[in-house]
């Protein structure tokens, strides 16, 4: 079985849009720095990188799928540019109600890309910057490192904390 780290995108891959808004089309789409270097430490490393993100911009009619595609493909051609490749992306285009198995804080994406890519989830890590990441993580077996830039509420709980995903990276690879 693979071991994998899944990666939440906004604020984690790339800059959050202003103002709780969502990123809606690929000029909005800026990678933070240290996440190339950080998937390509994930990548040598043999982890599968995961992007899992919830999509909600789709539900209200904000951005289509083949939008929010070329989204991704910006992303995954940007990183690459970079020496760095996302081994799979799963996105939940649901709004908050009523409620399905893929939105985080659920599991479902995590559970789906387990299936699909043999991926031993106890020895996997969920990295995300909000507590619906981390429970996510949690619900579906795995550890879990949260973003100290965002604010870490009492129901985080996470395994470790980190300032940027290259911080992430390297603490989890740290580790026995």
């Amino acid at each position: 079985m693979k071991k994998a780290a899944f990666l939440d995108r906004d604020g984690v891959i790339n800059r959050k849009a202003p103002g709780g808004g969502y990123i809606t089309c690929v000029e909005d789409l800026h990678i933070l720095p240290g996440v190339s270097e950080a998937i390509a430490l994930l990548n040598r490393a043999g982890l599968l990188a995961v992007v899992v993100t919830n999509q909600r911009c789709i539900a209200m009619g904000l951005l289509t799928a083949e939008g929010l595609s070329q989204i991704h493909n910006k992303m995954t051609s940007d990183l690459a540019a970079a020496g760095a490749h996302l081994d799979a992306i799963y996105f939940c285009p649901h709004d908050v109600d009523p409620p399905c198995d893929c939105r985080k804080p659920s599991p479902g994406m995590l559970l789906a890309a387990a299936g699909q890519h043999g991926i031993d989830l106890a020895n996997s890590w969920m990295i995300g910057d909000s507590a619906s990441d981390s429970q996510a993580g949690k619900h579906a077996g795995c550890r879990t490192i949260t973003l100290a830039s965002q604010a870490i509420s009492v129901h985080t709980h996470p395994d470790l904390v980190a300032d940027s995903l290259l911080d992430a990276v390297r603490k989890l690879l740290s580790l026995p």
